[in-house]
C-alpha cells in the first residue's frame, strides 16, 4: 500500500486541492449573508470530502476489473436514465434529478464515466486492430446515440452532448481510418454549420416548432448566441450580465467579495454554472488566466500518465476522461463570453453540484488508477460472456 501511495501524482492532488479552495472561497464569496443560499460552501466542503473517498478509494482499485464489467455498466446506466424519464424531478427546464429525501442524484452526469468506461472497453478488445466503419464504428455510434437520446428528451442538452465529444475523442485514439475520421468531422462540421444558418435564417418558424414540442427552454438559450437582436429580455439576462460582470473584472479584478455584479443577482447561478463570472470579476484577467492554467495542468499531467501505460485500456479511459474535461471547461466558459449557447454545464471542480464533482474527482481516481496499475505487465483478464459484436471483431 505504501508503494502505491508513493506513486500517486503529487502534481495532480496539489492541483485538486487548489481548484477546492478556489471552489470553497469563490462560492462563500456569492452565497454569505444570503438566507436562502448562506452555508452552501460548508455543504461543498462535504461534497469535497466524499469526492476525495471516491477519488482514494478508486485509485487504489485496479481500473481493469471496472472496465471488465463495463457492460453491464452501461446497461444499469441506461435503465436508470429510462427511469428519470418517468420519475425524474425537474430542476431549470430540465428532467435530470432523482430525488431520495435529501439525496439527489443527476444521472446524465453519472453516464458520462459510464459510456466512457463502456467506450473504452470496447475499444479494448479491437486489440490495436483498425476499426472498420460497419462493424465498429456505426455501433459505437449507436450505443452512445441511445442515452444522447434519452438525455435529449430529458431536455438537457449540455450533458446530451458531451456523450458526442466523448464517442469523438475515443474514436480519434481507436485507431480508426483517417478517411472515416475525416468524413466525420466533415459530417459534423457541416451538419452544425447548416443547423446554425437554419436558426438563424428561419428564427421564428423554428422558434414555434421548438415552442409546440416543449422546447422552449432551448429557444432562451441559442437566441442570445444566434440571433441576440431578437432574444427577450428575459433569455438574453444572463448572458448579458455574465459578460458586463466579465468585462468589469479588466486585468486584476474589482477584488475578493466586491464584485457588484455577482453580489446584486444580476448574474443568477453565481454559485454554480456562472460561478466563473464570480472568478473574472473579482480577479479579473490574471485569476482567469491563473485558474485556466490549472485547468491546463491536469489536463498535461493527465495526458503523460496516458503516454507512461502499458495496458492498452488506460490511455482510452484517459483520453475519454480528458474529452468530457475539456468540454465542460470549454463550454462553461464560451456561454459566458458569447463563443457557445447556455446549457447549464457546470465548471469542473469550482461550480456547485454534488453529482458533478463527484464524477469528476471519480474520474481522476480512474486517471490515478491507471498510473498506479497501467506500468504492470498487463494481466489476462476475461472478459464477461455477452458482449457486442462490434467488441469482438477485428
Amino acid at each position: 500500500m505504501l508503494q502505491k501511495i508513493k506513486k500517486i501524482d503529487g502534481a495532480i492532488v496539489i492541483v485538486l486541492l487548489l481548484l477546492m479552495v478556489i471552489s470553497i472561497f469563490s462560492i462563500y464569496s456569492v452565497t454569505h449573508g444570503r438566507k436562502d443560499l448562506d452555508g452552501m460552501h460548508i455543504k461543498m466542503i462535504k461534497f469535497y470530502i466524499l469526492g476525495m473517498v471516491a477519488f482514494l478509494g478508486l485509485t487504489f482499485i485496479d481500473y481493469r476489473l471496472i472496465v471488465k464489467y463495463a457492460l453491464y455498466i452501461y446497461i444499469t446506466g441506461i435503465g436508470i436514465l429510462v427511469l428519470v424519464s418517468f420519475i425524474g424531478k425537474t430542476q431549470n427546464g430540465a428532467q435530470g434529478w432523482l430525488k431520495f429525501g435529501g439525496f439527489s442524484l443527476q444521472p446524465a452526469e453519472l453516464f458520462k464515466l459510464i459510456l466512457i468506461l463502456f467506450l473504452a472497453a470496447v475499444l479494448v478488445r479491437k486489440n490495436k486492430n483498425r476499426l472498420l466503419f460497419w462493424k465498429d464504428v456505426v455501433p459505437l455510434g449507436l450505443l452512445t446515440i441511445l442515452p444522447f437520446l434519452i438525455v435529449i428528451s430529458q431536455n438537457d442538452l449540455g450533458n446530451a452532448l458531451s456523450y458526442i465529444v466523448i464517442l469523438v475523442g475515443l474514436l480519434w485514439i481507436g485507431n480508426i481510418k483517417f478517411s472515416h475520421a475525416l468524413i466525420g468531422l466533415l459530417i459534423i462540421a457541416s451538419t452544425a454549420t447548416a443547423g446554425i444558418m437554419s436558426y438563424i435564417h428561419y428564427h421564428d418558424q423554428i422558434k414555434t416548432f421548438l415552442t409546440d414540442i416543449g422546447r422552449s427552454h432551448w429557444v432562451e438559450r441559442f437566441d442570445p448566441w444566434l440571433v441576440p437582436d431578437e432574444a427577450t429580455a428575459k433569455a438574453s439576462y444572463h448572458t448579458k450580465n455574465a459578460k458586463l460582470a466579465i468585462a468589469s473584472g479588466g486585468m486584476s479584478g474589482e477584488g475578493y467579495m466586491e464584485g457588484s455584479s455577482v453580489q446584486t443577482d444580476r448574474v443568477p447561478y453565481t454559485y454554480s454554472d456562472s460561478i466563473f463570472v464570480q472568478i473574472a470579476e473579482e480577479f479579473g484577467f490574471v485569476g482567469s488566466a491563473l485558474l485556466l492554467l490549472l485547468y491546463f495542468i491536469l489536463i498535461h499531467r493527465m495526458i503523460l500518465i496516458a503516454l507512461e501505460c502499458k495496458d492498452r485500456g488506460g490511455p482510452f479511459l484517459i483520453v475519454g476522461i480528458v474529452a468530457m474535461i475539456l468540454y465542460q471547461i470549454f463550454e462553461n466558459i464560451g456561454a459566458f463570453i458569447g463563443l457557445m449557447p447556455l446549457t447549464g454545464i457546470t465548471l469542473p471542480f469550482i461550480s456547485f453540484g454534488g453529482t458533478s464533482l463527484l464524477i469528476n474527482m471519480a474520474s481522476i481516481g480512474l486517471v490515478m488508477s491507471v498510473r498506479l496499475h497501467g506500468r504492470e505487465v498487463e494481466e489476462n483478464l476475461p472478459a464477461p460472456a455477452a458482449y457486442p459484436a462490434a467488441a469482438k471483431q477485428g
